[in-house]
Protein backbone atom coordinates (compact mmCIF):
# COMPACT_ATOMS: atom_id res chain seq x y z
CA UNK A 1 0.00 0.00 0.00
CA UNK A 2 1.03 3.70 -0.33
CA UNK A 3 1.93 5.44 2.48
CA UNK A 4 0.14 9.02 2.65
CA UNK A 5 1.61 10.38 6.13
CA UNK A 6 5.41 9.58 5.88
CA UNK A 7 6.56 10.82 9.35
CA UNK A 8 3.39 8.71 11.09
CA UNK A 9 3.14 5.97 8.82
CA UNK A 10 6.69 5.14 8.33
CA UNK A 11 9.34 7.42 10.41
CA UNK A 12 7.50 7.23 13.65
CA UNK A 13 7.28 3.55 13.41
CA UNK A 14 11.03 2.83 12.93
CA UNK A 15 12.01 5.10 15.31
CA UNK A 16 11.85 2.82 18.24
CA UNK A 17 12.88 -0.10 16.24
CA UNK A 18 15.90 -2.06 15.23
CA UNK A 19 15.52 -1.85 11.29
CA UNK A 20 17.77 -3.52 8.50
CA UNK A 21 18.06 -1.16 5.32
CA UNK A 22 18.52 -2.88 2.03
CA UNK A 23 20.74 -0.15 -0.19
CA UNK A 24 20.71 -0.89 -4.35
CA UNK A 25 24.04 0.15 -5.96
CA UNK A 26 23.24 3.21 -7.67
CA UNK A 27 23.71 6.73 -6.57
CA UNK A 28 20.27 8.15 -6.13
CA UNK A 29 19.99 5.00 -4.04
CA UNK A 30 23.04 5.94 -2.11
CA UNK A 31 22.32 9.89 -1.54
CA UNK A 32 18.92 8.63 -0.31
CA UNK A 33 20.60 6.35 2.12
CA UNK A 34 22.69 9.36 3.47
CA UNK A 35 20.10 11.10 4.29
CA UNK A 36 18.45 8.23 6.45
CA UNK A 37 21.93 7.59 8.07
CA UNK A 38 21.34 11.14 9.40
CA UNK A 39 18.49 11.49 10.30
CA UNK A 40 18.74 7.82 12.37
CA UNK A 41 21.96 9.30 13.79
CA UNK A 42 19.66 12.36 15.11
CA UNK A 43 17.10 10.15 16.55
CA UNK A 44 19.66 7.41 17.72
CA UNK A 45 17.59 4.67 15.71
CA UNK A 46 19.44 1.42 15.29
CA UNK A 47 19.96 0.02 11.88
CA UNK A 48 22.43 -2.39 9.97
CA UNK A 49 23.26 -1.04 6.11
CA UNK A 50 23.32 -4.01 3.59
CA UNK A 51 24.56 -3.66 0.02
CA UNK A 52 22.74 -5.32 -2.57
CA UNK A 53 23.78 -5.34 -6.18
CA UNK A 54 20.74 -7.46 -7.33
CA UNK A 55 18.09 -10.11 -6.34
CA UNK A 56 20.30 -12.94 -5.79
CA UNK A 57 22.33 -10.86 -3.44
CA UNK A 58 18.59 -9.60 -1.29
CA UNK A 59 17.46 -12.60 -1.06
CA UNK A 60 20.49 -14.15 0.25
CA UNK A 61 20.68 -11.12 3.22
CA UNK A 62 16.99 -11.46 3.58
CA UNK A 63 17.26 -14.94 4.82
CA UNK A 64 20.75 -14.21 6.70
CA UNK A 65 19.07 -11.41 8.85
CA UNK A 66 15.56 -12.08 8.91
CA UNK A 67 15.30 -13.71 12.46
CA UNK A 68 17.04 -10.69 13.76
CA UNK A 69 14.78 -8.12 12.18
CA UNK A 70 11.03 -7.23 11.88
CA UNK A 71 11.41 -4.06 9.86
CA UNK A 72 13.10 -3.47 6.63
CA UNK A 73 13.61 -0.96 4.61
CA UNK A 74 14.30 -1.04 0.97
CA UNK A 75 16.02 1.64 -1.17
CA UNK A 76 15.83 2.12 -5.07
CA UNK A 77 14.38 -2.25 -4.79
CA UNK A 78 11.50 -4.08 -4.68
CA UNK A 79 8.64 -2.26 -6.08
CA UNK A 80 8.52 -3.56 -9.59
CA UNK A 81 8.41 -7.20 -8.11
CA UNK A 82 6.15 -9.39 -6.27
CA UNK A 83 8.31 -8.90 -3.17
CA UNK A 84 6.38 -11.37 -0.85
CA UNK A 85 6.88 -13.63 -3.22
CA UNK A 86 10.40 -13.65 -3.81
CA UNK A 87 10.98 -13.27 -0.22
CA UNK A 88 8.58 -15.37 1.31
CA UNK A 89 8.60 -13.97 4.57
CA UNK A 90 7.13 -14.12 8.25
CA UNK A 91 3.85 -12.59 8.18
CA UNK A 92 4.73 -10.40 10.53
CA UNK A 93 7.72 -9.08 8.66
CA UNK A 94 7.04 -4.99 7.36
CA UNK A 95 8.39 -4.01 4.48
CA UNK A 96 9.05 0.08 3.45
CA UNK A 97 10.23 0.14 -0.35
CA UNK A 98 11.47 3.66 -1.53
CA UNK A 99 12.20 2.69 -5.01
CA UNK A 100 12.35 4.64 -8.39
CA UNK A 101 11.33 2.09 -10.59
CA UNK A 102 8.18 1.77 -12.35
CA UNK A 103 5.98 0.80 -12.77
CA UNK A 104 4.68 -0.45 -9.03
CA UNK A 105 3.92 -4.25 -9.28
CA UNK A 106 0.36 -4.61 -8.28
CA UNK A 107 0.36 -7.10 -5.79
CA UNK A 108 2.98 -4.58 -3.63
CA UNK A 109 0.51 -1.45 -4.45
CA UNK A 110 -3.11 -3.61 -2.59
CA UNK A 111 -0.92 -5.47 0.18
CA UNK A 112 -2.34 -3.59 2.70
CA UNK A 113 -0.46 -5.13 6.00
CA UNK A 114 3.09 -6.40 4.92
CA UNK A 115 4.44 -3.82 1.89
CA UNK A 116 4.35 0.13 2.64
CA UNK A 117 5.20 2.23 -0.46
CA UNK A 118 7.43 5.08 0.30
CA UNK A 119 6.75 6.58 -3.46
CA UNK A 120 5.10 10.26 -4.18
CA UNK A 121 1.92 10.01 -5.14
CA UNK A 122 1.86 13.06 -7.52
CA UNK A 123 4.15 10.78 -9.83
CA UNK A 124 2.24 9.44 -12.88
CA UNK A 125 1.43 5.79 -11.47
CA UNK A 126 -1.47 4.78 -13.62
CA UNK A 127 -1.97 1.91 -11.34
CA UNK A 128 -5.45 -0.36 -12.19
CA UNK A 129 -8.10 -0.29 -10.11
CA UNK A 130 -8.39 -2.61 -7.58
CA UNK A 131 -11.81 -4.43 -9.08
CA UNK A 132 -10.25 -4.72 -12.12
CA UNK A 133 -7.56 -6.78 -11.54
CA UNK A 134 -8.55 -8.88 -8.22
CA UNK A 135 -11.61 -11.04 -8.10
CA UNK A 136 -13.31 -12.14 -4.71
CA UNK A 137 -13.68 -16.11 -5.30
CA UNK A 138 -16.19 -16.10 -3.21
CA UNK A 139 -18.45 -14.51 -6.11
CA UNK A 140 -17.66 -17.16 -7.96
CA UNK A 141 -18.68 -20.22 -5.55
CA UNK A 142 -22.07 -18.58 -4.00
CA UNK A 143 -23.99 -19.74 -6.91
CA UNK A 144 -22.07 -23.28 -6.85
CA UNK A 145 -24.39 -24.83 -4.60
CA UNK A 146 -27.45 -26.73 -6.45
CA UNK A 147 -30.07 -27.44 -3.86
CA UNK A 148 -32.23 -30.22 -3.52
CA UNK A 149 -35.47 -30.53 -2.07
CA UNK A 150 -39.11 -32.16 -2.74
CA UNK A 151 -40.22 -30.73 -5.94
CA UNK A 152 -41.89 -32.08 -8.64
CA UNK A 153 -39.32 -33.24 -11.87
CA UNK A 154 -40.81 -30.97 -13.77
CA UNK A 155 -39.33 -28.25 -11.27
CA UNK A 156 -36.30 -29.85 -10.80
CA UNK A 157 -35.49 -30.18 -14.32
CA UNK A 158 -36.49 -26.72 -15.46
CA UNK A 159 -34.48 -25.39 -12.20
CA UNK A 160 -31.24 -27.51 -13.37
CA UNK A 161 -31.60 -25.76 -16.74
CA UNK A 162 -31.86 -22.60 -15.59
CA UNK A 163 -28.60 -23.23 -13.32
CA UNK A 164 -26.84 -24.50 -16.23
CA UNK A 165 -27.78 -21.28 -18.48
CA UNK A 166 -26.61 -19.12 -15.40
CA UNK A 167 -23.05 -21.18 -14.92
CA UNK A 168 -22.55 -20.90 -18.52
CA UNK A 169 -23.13 -17.03 -18.21
CA UNK A 170 -21.00 -16.95 -14.96
CA UNK A 171 -18.12 -18.86 -17.07
CA UNK A 172 -18.43 -16.97 -19.95
CA UNK A 173 -18.05 -13.45 -17.66
CA UNK A 174 -15.18 -14.75 -16.15
CA UNK A 175 -13.50 -15.60 -19.17
CA UNK A 176 -14.40 -11.84 -20.41
CA UNK A 177 -12.78 -10.34 -16.87
CA UNK A 178 -10.04 -12.41 -17.12
CA UNK A 179 -9.21 -11.46 -20.69
CA UNK A 180 -9.84 -7.42 -19.65
CA UNK A 181 -7.40 -8.18 -16.56
CA UNK A 182 -5.12 -9.64 -19.35
CA UNK A 183 -5.54 -6.63 -21.45
CA UNK A 184 -5.21 -4.32 -18.24
CA UNK A 185 -2.17 -5.71 -16.69
CA UNK A 186 -0.38 -5.76 -20.01
CA UNK A 187 -1.14 -2.03 -21.19
CA UNK A 188 0.57 -1.27 -16.97
CA UNK A 189 3.50 -3.77 -17.24
CA UNK A 190 5.11 -3.42 -20.84
CA UNK A 191 7.19 -0.10 -20.01
CA UNK A 192 9.43 0.53 -17.57
CA UNK A 193 10.57 3.87 -16.43
CA UNK A 194 11.65 5.99 -13.39
CA UNK A 195 9.87 8.14 -10.98
CA UNK A 196 10.97 10.53 -8.22
CA UNK A 197 14.60 10.54 -7.34
CA UNK A 198 14.71 8.17 -3.96
CA UNK A 199 17.10 11.18 -2.37
CA UNK A 200 14.14 13.14 -3.11
CA UNK A 201 11.93 12.04 -1.43
CA UNK A 202 13.73 10.99 1.59
CA UNK A 203 14.67 14.97 1.91
CA UNK A 204 11.21 15.62 1.52
CA UNK A 205 10.75 13.91 4.68
CA UNK A 206 13.89 15.27 6.60
CA UNK A 207 11.96 18.90 5.59
CA UNK A 208 8.51 17.10 7.34
CA UNK A 209 10.41 16.16 10.24
CA UNK A 210 11.95 19.90 10.86
CA UNK A 211 15.17 18.22 10.54
CA UNK A 212 16.63 18.69 6.39
CA UNK A 213 19.86 20.26 6.56
CA UNK A 214 22.26 21.95 3.64
CA UNK A 215 24.41 18.45 3.39
CA UNK A 216 21.23 16.09 3.09
CA UNK A 217 19.72 18.99 0.07
CA UNK A 218 23.17 18.38 -1.61
CA UNK A 219 22.73 14.42 -1.37
CA UNK A 220 19.11 14.90 -3.02
CA UNK A 221 20.50 17.53 -5.70
CA UNK A 222 22.80 14.85 -6.62
CA UNK A 223 20.06 11.72 -6.42
CA UNK A 224 18.00 14.05 -8.68
CA UNK A 225 21.17 14.51 -11.10
CA UNK A 226 21.99 11.08 -11.22
CA UNK A 227 18.55 10.03 -13.01
CA UNK A 228 19.39 13.47 -15.50
CA UNK A 229 22.97 11.89 -16.23
CA UNK A 230 21.66 8.31 -16.65
CA UNK A 231 18.70 9.48 -18.95
CA UNK A 232 16.34 8.03 -16.55
CA UNK A 233 13.63 10.86 -16.31
CA UNK A 234 12.26 12.99 -19.23
CA UNK A 235 13.91 16.43 -19.45
CA UNK A 236 10.46 17.81 -17.80
CA UNK A 237 10.55 16.24 -15.05
CA UNK A 238 14.14 16.87 -14.46
CA UNK A 239 13.40 20.56 -14.67
CA UNK A 240 10.35 20.39 -12.58
CA UNK A 241 12.29 18.61 -9.69
CA UNK A 242 15.41 21.02 -10.48
CA UNK A 243 12.96 24.27 -9.78
CA UNK A 244 11.61 22.36 -6.21
CA UNK A 245 14.69 21.75 -4.78
CA UNK A 246 15.95 25.48 -6.08
CA UNK A 247 13.40 26.67 -3.17
CA UNK A 248 15.33 24.54 -0.79
CA UNK A 249 18.62 26.18 -1.94
CA UNK A 250 17.37 29.40 -1.40
CA UNK A 251 16.11 29.08 1.89
CA UNK A 252 19.30 26.72 3.53
CA UNK A 253 21.66 29.21 1.81
CA UNK A 254 20.27 32.59 1.67
CA UNK A 255 23.01 35.68 2.35
CA UNK A 256 22.66 39.16 3.24
CA UNK A 257 23.72 41.46 0.32
CA UNK A 258 26.63 42.91 2.57
CA UNK A 259 28.21 39.21 3.15
CA UNK A 260 28.59 38.29 -0.49
CA UNK A 261 31.50 36.91 -1.52
CA UNK A 262 32.17 35.74 2.27
CA UNK A 263 33.25 32.16 2.19
CA UNK A 264 34.76 30.60 5.61
CA UNK A 265 37.46 27.80 5.46
CA UNK A 266 35.00 25.64 6.81
CA UNK A 267 31.58 26.66 5.00
CA UNK A 268 29.52 24.83 2.74
CA UNK A 269 27.42 26.64 0.35
CA UNK A 270 25.07 25.37 -2.82
CA UNK A 271 24.31 27.41 -5.71
CA UNK A 272 21.91 27.48 -8.39
CA UNK A 273 24.07 27.14 -11.44
CA UNK A 274 23.19 27.33 -15.36
CA UNK A 275 26.51 25.56 -16.16
CA UNK A 276 27.84 24.31 -19.68
CA UNK A 277 26.77 20.36 -20.38
CA UNK A 278 30.51 19.33 -20.29
CA UNK A 279 31.77 16.09 -18.00
CA UNK A 280 34.09 17.08 -15.18
CA UNK A 281 35.51 20.05 -17.04
CA UNK A 282 36.50 22.50 -14.01
CA UNK A 283 38.44 19.01 -12.81
CA UNK A 284 40.11 18.72 -16.37
CA UNK A 285 41.22 20.29 -19.42
CA UNK A 286 38.39 21.71 -21.49
CA UNK A 287 39.88 19.83 -24.45
CA UNK A 288 39.25 16.49 -22.86
CA UNK A 289 35.99 17.15 -21.58
CA UNK A 290 34.83 17.97 -25.30
CA UNK A 291 36.27 14.97 -26.40
CA UNK A 292 34.94 12.74 -23.92
CA UNK A 293 31.57 14.18 -23.34
CA UNK A 294 29.06 12.12 -25.03
CA UNK A 295 27.18 15.00 -25.99
CA UNK A 296 29.68 17.15 -28.08
CA UNK A 297 31.53 14.28 -29.15
CA UNK A 298 28.12 12.59 -30.77
CA UNK A 299 27.29 16.13 -32.40
CA UNK A 300 31.14 17.24 -33.55
CA UNK A 301 31.09 12.79 -34.86
CA UNK A 302 34.87 12.99 -33.01
CA UNK A 303 35.27 9.56 -34.43
CA UNK A 304 35.99 10.75 -37.87
CA UNK A 305 38.26 13.00 -39.13
CA UNK A 306 35.91 15.50 -40.10
CA UNK A 307 34.52 15.28 -36.83
CA UNK A 308 38.11 16.24 -35.27
CA UNK A 309 38.41 19.30 -37.86
CA UNK A 310 34.92 20.52 -36.53
CA UNK A 311 35.89 20.57 -33.17
CA UNK A 312 39.04 22.80 -34.28
CA UNK A 313 36.88 25.26 -36.24
CA UNK A 314 34.32 25.47 -32.83
CA UNK A 315 37.76 26.07 -30.67
CA UNK A 316 39.12 28.37 -33.68
CA UNK A 317 34.76 30.65 -33.26
CA UNK A 318 35.70 30.90 -29.96
CA UNK A 319 39.30 32.59 -29.82
CA UNK A 320 40.79 29.60 -27.90
CA UNK A 321 44.03 28.90 -27.53
CA UNK A 322 45.13 25.81 -28.40
CA UNK A 323 47.45 25.52 -25.48
CA UNK A 324 44.83 26.95 -23.07
CA UNK A 325 42.42 24.49 -24.13
CA UNK A 326 44.47 21.58 -23.22
CA UNK A 327 45.69 22.75 -20.17
CA UNK A 328 44.15 22.16 -17.02
CA UNK A 329 41.02 24.43 -16.76
CA UNK A 330 42.25 25.73 -13.17
CA UNK A 331 45.26 26.67 -14.81
CA UNK A 332 43.70 28.76 -17.61
CA UNK A 333 43.59 32.64 -17.80
CA UNK A 334 41.35 34.26 -15.49
CA UNK A 335 40.23 36.30 -18.35
CA UNK A 336 39.33 33.00 -20.68
CA UNK A 337 37.57 31.86 -17.82
CA UNK A 338 35.38 34.58 -16.76
CA UNK A 339 33.20 34.61 -20.13
CA UNK A 340 33.94 31.33 -20.94
CA UNK A 341 30.06 29.74 -20.43
CA UNK A 342 28.78 32.49 -23.07
CA UNK A 343 31.70 31.94 -25.30
CA UNK A 344 31.09 28.27 -25.62
CA UNK A 345 27.59 28.83 -25.83
CA UNK A 346 27.21 31.29 -28.51
CA UNK A 347 29.97 29.19 -30.79
CA UNK A 348 27.99 26.20 -29.65
CA UNK A 349 24.53 27.38 -31.26
CA UNK A 350 26.47 28.14 -34.62
CA UNK A 351 26.94 24.35 -34.58
CA UNK A 352 23.74 23.43 -33.91
CA UNK A 353 24.16 22.77 -30.22
CA UNK A 354 21.24 24.53 -28.55
CA UNK A 355 21.13 22.91 -25.46
CA UNK A 356 25.46 23.43 -24.34
CA UNK A 357 24.15 24.93 -20.78
CA UNK A 358 21.78 23.13 -18.46
CA UNK A 359 20.28 24.17 -15.37
CA UNK A 360 22.51 21.98 -11.80
CA UNK A 361 23.81 23.19 -8.85
CA UNK A 362 27.36 23.43 -7.40
CA UNK A 363 28.58 22.88 -4.13
CA UNK A 364 31.36 24.99 -1.91
CA UNK A 365 33.90 23.54 0.62
CA UNK A 366 35.42 26.32 2.23
CA UNK A 367 37.70 28.59 -0.56
CA UNK A 368 39.03 25.88 -2.56
CA UNK A 369 37.25 23.05 -3.44
CA UNK A 370 33.85 23.44 -5.98
CA UNK A 371 31.76 20.50 -7.57
CA UNK A 372 29.12 20.39 -9.61
CA UNK A 373 26.56 17.88 -8.81
CA UNK A 374 26.85 15.99 -11.98
CA UNK A 375 30.80 15.56 -11.05
CA UNK A 376 29.84 13.81 -8.10
CA UNK A 377 27.68 11.56 -9.79
CA UNK A 378 30.50 10.52 -12.34
CA UNK A 379 33.03 10.28 -9.28
CA UNK A 380 30.63 8.07 -7.46
CA UNK A 381 29.57 5.77 -9.75
CA UNK A 382 33.16 4.99 -10.70
CA UNK A 383 33.84 4.59 -7.87
CA UNK A 384 31.11 1.63 -6.94
CA UNK A 385 31.83 0.56 -10.05
CA UNK A 386 35.37 0.25 -9.93
CA UNK A 387 36.62 -3.17 -11.47
CA UNK A 388 39.79 -2.65 -9.16
CA UNK A 389 40.39 -6.14 -7.82
CA UNK A 390 41.94 -4.42 -4.16
CA UNK A 391 38.23 -4.96 -2.61
CA UNK A 392 34.91 -6.77 -2.68
CA UNK A 393 31.64 -4.92 -4.16
CA UNK A 394 30.50 -3.81 -0.64
CA UNK A 395 34.27 -2.40 -0.08
CA UNK A 396 33.42 -0.07 -3.25
CA UNK A 397 29.95 0.52 -2.06
CA UNK A 398 30.91 1.84 0.96
CA UNK A 399 34.33 3.94 -0.62
CA UNK A 400 31.07 5.33 -3.54
CA UNK A 401 29.01 5.85 0.24
CA UNK A 402 32.22 7.77 2.35
CA UNK A 403 32.28 9.95 -0.80
CA UNK A 404 29.54 11.56 0.01
CA UNK A 405 30.82 13.11 2.92
CA UNK A 406 33.15 16.31 2.99
CA UNK A 407 35.37 14.47 4.99
CA UNK A 408 36.27 12.25 2.39
CA UNK A 409 37.11 14.86 -0.40
CA UNK A 410 40.15 12.38 -0.73
CA UNK A 411 38.02 9.59 -1.69
CA UNK A 412 36.09 11.88 -3.88
CA UNK A 413 38.74 13.42 -5.90
CA UNK A 414 40.16 9.31 -6.45
CA UNK A 415 36.43 9.01 -7.94
CA UNK A 416 36.87 11.52 -10.64
CA UNK A 417 40.27 10.24 -11.78
CA UNK A 418 38.26 6.92 -11.88
CA UNK A 419 35.55 8.49 -13.90
CA UNK A 420 37.97 10.19 -16.35
CA UNK A 421 39.53 6.84 -17.24
CA UNK A 422 35.68 5.95 -17.65
CA UNK A 423 34.39 8.43 -20.10
CA UNK A 424 37.76 8.29 -22.33
CA UNK A 425 37.55 4.50 -22.51
CA UNK A 426 33.46 4.63 -23.36
CA UNK A 427 34.17 7.54 -26.07
CA UNK A 428 36.60 4.97 -27.48
CA UNK A 429 34.56 2.00 -27.52
CA UNK A 430 31.77 4.10 -29.32
CA UNK A 431 34.71 5.16 -32.03
CA UNK A 432 35.57 1.34 -32.02
CA UNK A 433 31.95 0.51 -32.85
CA UNK A 434 31.00 2.90 -35.32
CA UNK A 435 34.51 2.76 -37.55
CA UNK A 436 33.88 -1.28 -37.22
CA UNK A 437 30.60 -1.37 -38.33
CA UNK A 438 29.95 -3.27 -34.86
CA UNK A 439 26.50 -1.67 -34.53
CA UNK A 440 24.16 -3.75 -36.79
CA UNK A 441 20.24 -3.46 -37.84
CA UNK A 442 18.10 -6.79 -36.90
CA UNK A 443 15.37 -5.79 -38.52
CA UNK A 444 13.49 -4.32 -35.83
CA UNK A 445 16.36 -3.44 -33.43
CA UNK A 446 20.15 -2.53 -33.74
CA UNK A 447 22.65 -5.12 -32.16
CA UNK A 448 25.82 -4.61 -30.94
CA UNK A 449 28.52 -7.25 -29.39
CA UNK A 450 31.63 -6.36 -27.39
CA UNK A 451 34.04 -9.30 -27.32
CA UNK A 452 36.29 -10.47 -24.66
CA UNK A 453 39.71 -9.14 -25.38
CA UNK A 454 37.81 -5.40 -26.61
CA UNK A 455 40.26 -3.02 -25.13
CA UNK A 456 38.73 -1.57 -21.70
CA UNK A 457 35.73 -3.97 -22.26
CA UNK A 458 35.99 -4.86 -18.23
CA UNK A 459 34.79 -1.09 -17.45
CA UNK A 460 31.56 -2.66 -18.84
CA UNK A 461 30.91 -5.30 -17.19
CA UNK A 462 28.42 -3.65 -14.59
CA UNK A 463 25.01 -2.73 -15.73
CA UNK A 464 25.11 1.17 -14.96
CA UNK A 465 28.28 1.32 -16.77
CA UNK A 466 27.17 -0.87 -19.93
CA UNK A 467 23.80 0.54 -19.87
CA UNK A 468 25.52 4.33 -20.15
CA UNK A 469 27.83 3.50 -22.49
CA UNK A 470 24.44 1.74 -24.48
CA UNK A 471 22.55 5.09 -24.59
CA UNK A 472 25.50 7.57 -25.31
CA UNK A 473 26.62 4.21 -28.33
CA UNK A 474 22.72 5.06 -29.60
CA UNK A 475 23.02 8.83 -29.27
CA UNK A 476 25.85 8.29 -31.55
CA UNK A 477 24.92 5.99 -34.25
CA UNK A 478 21.55 8.20 -34.31
CA UNK A 479 24.19 11.35 -35.38
CA UNK A 480 26.39 9.55 -37.59
CA UNK A 481 23.64 7.33 -40.01
CA UNK A 482 22.26 8.39 -42.78
CA UNK A 483 19.62 5.26 -42.70
CA UNK A 484 16.38 7.36 -41.25
CA UNK A 485 15.02 4.15 -40.49
CA UNK A 486 17.81 3.33 -38.34
CA UNK A 487 17.58 6.46 -36.38
CA UNK A 488 14.16 5.32 -35.02
CA UNK A 489 15.60 1.95 -33.57
CA UNK A 490 16.23 0.63 -30.55
CA UNK A 491 19.64 -0.84 -29.15
CA UNK A 492 20.73 -4.19 -27.55
CA UNK A 493 23.76 -4.55 -26.77
CA UNK A 494 25.69 -7.36 -24.59
CA UNK A 495 28.90 -7.25 -23.16
CA UNK A 496 31.22 -10.08 -20.81
CA UNK A 497 30.10 -10.60 -17.54
CA UNK A 498 32.19 -13.56 -16.23
CA UNK A 499 34.89 -15.13 -18.60
CA UNK A 500 35.48 -17.78 -16.27
CA UNK A 501 31.41 -18.53 -15.89
CA UNK A 502 30.58 -17.89 -19.91
CA UNK A 503 28.11 -15.47 -18.92
CA UNK A 504 27.39 -11.89 -20.67
CA UNK A 505 25.07 -8.95 -19.80
CA UNK A 506 22.39 -7.74 -22.01
CA UNK A 507 20.48 -4.36 -22.04
CA UNK A 508 17.76 -2.87 -23.98
CA UNK A 509 17.62 0.61 -24.94
CA UNK A 510 14.32 2.32 -26.24
CA UNK A 511 14.54 4.89 -29.75
CA UNK A 512 16.53 8.14 -29.55
CA UNK A 513 14.15 10.75 -30.04
CA UNK A 514 13.22 13.84 -29.48
CA UNK A 515 9.75 13.68 -27.77
CA UNK A 516 11.46 10.30 -25.86
CA UNK A 517 9.39 9.69 -23.06
CA UNK A 518 12.30 7.41 -21.20
CA UNK A 519 10.28 4.64 -21.13
CA UNK A 520 11.62 1.06 -21.57
CA UNK A 521 9.65 -1.34 -23.28
CA UNK A 522 12.82 -4.13 -23.24
CA UNK A 523 12.03 -6.24 -20.05
CA UNK A 524 8.84 -7.69 -21.16
CA UNK A 525 10.25 -8.25 -24.56
CA UNK A 526 13.66 -10.17 -22.94
CA UNK A 527 11.30 -12.51 -21.04
CA UNK A 528 9.09 -13.28 -23.80
CA UNK A 529 12.02 -13.89 -25.73
CA UNK A 530 13.17 -16.18 -23.26
CA UNK A 531 10.59 -18.37 -23.32
CA UNK A 532 10.11 -18.99 -26.80
CA UNK A 533 13.64 -20.06 -27.11
CA UNK A 534 13.69 -21.61 -24.27
CA UNK A 535 17.10 -19.64 -23.14
CA UNK A 536 18.38 -19.69 -19.58
CA UNK A 537 17.94 -15.84 -18.32
CA UNK A 538 19.66 -15.26 -15.53
CA UNK A 539 17.22 -12.21 -14.36
CA UNK A 540 19.50 -10.58 -11.12
CA UNK A 541 19.23 -6.53 -12.09
CA UNK A 542 16.78 -4.62 -10.51
CA UNK A 543 16.46 -3.29 -13.75
CA UNK A 544 14.16 -5.21 -16.21
CA UNK A 545 15.58 -3.99 -18.75
CA UNK A 546 19.08 -5.97 -18.16
CA UNK A 547 19.60 -9.36 -17.78
CA UNK A 548 22.31 -11.63 -18.11
CA UNK A 549 22.89 -14.79 -20.51
CA UNK A 550 25.32 -17.70 -20.29
CA UNK A 551 27.21 -16.73 -23.72
CA UNK A 552 26.29 -19.87 -25.64
CA UNK A 553 22.35 -19.27 -25.34
CA UNK A 554 22.45 -15.56 -26.81
CA UNK A 555 23.29 -16.62 -30.32
CA UNK A 556 19.84 -18.55 -30.20
CA UNK A 557 18.12 -15.91 -28.10
CA UNK A 558 18.85 -13.00 -29.88
CA UNK A 559 17.43 -14.53 -33.22
CA UNK A 560 14.45 -15.84 -30.98
CA UNK A 561 14.19 -11.83 -29.99
CA UNK A 562 14.50 -10.66 -33.70
CA UNK A 563 11.50 -13.62 -34.73
CA UNK A 564 9.14 -11.98 -31.65
CA UNK A 565 9.89 -8.63 -32.78
CA UNK A 566 8.91 -9.12 -35.98
CA UNK A 567 5.62 -11.15 -35.17
CA UNK A 568 4.84 -7.74 -32.76
CA UNK A 569 5.29 -5.03 -35.67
Amino acid sequence: MFVSDFRKEFYEVVQSQRVLLFVASDVDALCACKILQALFQCDHVQYTLVPVSGWQELETSFLEHKEQFRYFILINCGANVDLLDILQPDEDTIFFVCDTHRPVNVINVYNNTQIKLLIKQDDDLEVPAYEDIFRDEEEDEEHSGNDSDGSEPSEKRTRLEEEIVEETMRRRQRREWEARRRDILFDYEQYEYHGTSSAMVMFELAWMLSKDLNDMLWWAIVGLTDQWVQDKITQMKYVTDVGVLQRHVSRHNHRNEDEENTLSVDCTRISFEYDLRLALYQHWSLHDSLCNTSYTAARFKLWSVHGQKRLQEFLADMGLPLKQVKQKFQAMDISLKENLREMIEESANKFGMKDMRVQTFSIHFGFKHKFLASDVVFATMSLMESPERDGSGTDHFIQALDSLSRSNLDKLYHGLELAKKQLRATQQTIASCLCTNLVISQGPFLYCSLMEGTPDVVLFSRPASLSLLSKHLLKSFVCSTKNRRCKLLPLVMAAPLSVEHGTVTVVGIPPETDSSDRKNFFGRAFEKAAESTSSRMLHNHFDLSEFDFFRNNLLIYITGFHLDCKLCT
